[in-house]
């Protein structure tokens, strides 16, 4: 790249911190290392033109788990350990709501509700029979109870007609969200450069050297905040999830309000702006979807249409307006791995499609390694 000295000088000379990643982990970072250290020089390397991965393409779910996912953790995790999890999810979004504002986030306290298909009845019924328990387990950290379930009153199609109700879920915008974060960020000084694809980190005893596609520098610290694609610069246990989504034109009297999970949560959609927004279909291609490129496949897709045609708004008349994905961390733990790597580098990644909800908390707790 053709760098003039003024160039060198002003964005690349004596950077203490360098945050690879400027989502909502890498820009919680780097906000709060600017709480602490006001005077230091810190610079957001982010590959692509807007923030890359997930945290502009998510479905905007401010959610901590639904009925099933938190009674198939518990088959997996001591209780111990689910709590934790609920409870960073819980403190996460608290953080996110203060940082941001509810009504710059766009946040709407619909609620979230799980369908179950009529074929998985099963699932219904252990979920029913569970709900005491997992509302007992809960109750230290809302109070109250979680959840309740509630009549079919949005005519869905093919599912049991009852739906698990979460109170406490609610609902984003996460273009607004980021929209902040980037003010916020800019505002304090932080120098974010965009298309900085980093290649490769090596280190001395005192700094990091960063490659990118486009110039070499010299950082004190480096903290790596990019999920999904950490495997291209660490060695830790993240897998690349892609994410599919589409959303519809928008629909004349659209009924539908809140967050829906369906098919132990690997469907999710919710209306936005009179449209329906829908993804997921990761489990119909798990090894195929392991992967950082952003595309469409047609399995999946055809499946999502599919489920809107025959359960969602089985009755409606309705267009796609536009389609895309992005890419989730995931790992053999839902627990986020956030810890130093080596004596100037540091990492806050696998969010375990999460993002949302402990993203901003990561950011911090990633920060305070410092």
């Amino acid at each position: 790249m053709n760098l003039s000295y003024w160039e060198i000088k002003t964005w690349l000379t004596n950077v203490d911190f360098t945050v690879v990643g400027s989502g909502i982990v890498g820009l919680s970072c780097a906000l709060e290392l600017r709480r602490k250290y006001s005077q230091a020089k810190i610079i957001v390397l982010e590959k692509g033109i807007l923030p890359q991965g997930a945290s502009t393409k998510n479905a905007g779910f401010a959610c901590f788990g639904s009925l099933s996912e938190i009674i198939d953790d518990l088959q997996n995790h001591s209780e111990e350990e689910v709590i934790d999890l609920v409870t960073k999810r819980v403190n996460g979004l608290q953080l996110l709501r203060k940082t941001i504002g509810d009504r710059q986030l766009d946040y709407k306290p619909f609620g979230g509700y799980e369908l179950f298909l009529k074929n998985d009845e099963s699932l219904f019924l252990k979920c029913k029979a569970q709900k005491d328990n997992i509302n007992n387990l809960l109750r230290p950290l809302f109070n109250e109870d979680v959840f309740s379930f509630k009549p079919n009153e949005f005519g869905f199609n093919n599912i049991v007609e009852q739906l698990s109700f979460n109170q406490f879920e609610g609902q984003i915008d996460t273009g607004k969200m980021m929209d902040v974060l980037l003010k916020k960020a800019q505002e304090s000084g932080i120098k974010i450069l965009n298309n900085c694809l980093v290649n490769e980190i090596s280190e001395n005893n005192a700094s990091v050297v960063i490659k990118t596609n486009n110039f070499e520098i010299k950082s004190n610290k480096v903290l790596i905040a990019t999920n999904g694609f950490a495997s291209q610069l660490i060695n830790q246990n993240v897998i690349p999830a892609r994410a599919q989504v589409l959303i519809t034109k928008p629909i004349k009297n659209l009924h539908i309000k809140g967050t829906f999970h369906l098919d132990k949560g690997y469907y999710y959609f919710r209306n936005i702006d009179d449209r329906i927004l829908f993804g997921g279909g990761r489990n119909l291609d798990f090894k195929g979807e392991e992967t950082t490129e952003f595309k469409q496949t047609e399995l999946i897709q055809n499946k999502l249409e599919d489920l809107l045609k025959t359960i969602i708004i089985p009755d409606t008349d309705f267009e796609i307006d536009h389609r895309w994905s992005g890419i989730m961390g995931v790992g053999n733990q839902k627990k986020s791995i956030v810890k130093q790597i080596s004596n100037n580098a540091f990492c806050g990644v696998r969010l375990g499609g999460m993002g949302v909800a402990i993203g901003s908390l990561v950011g911090k707790e990633l920060a305070d390694l410092v």
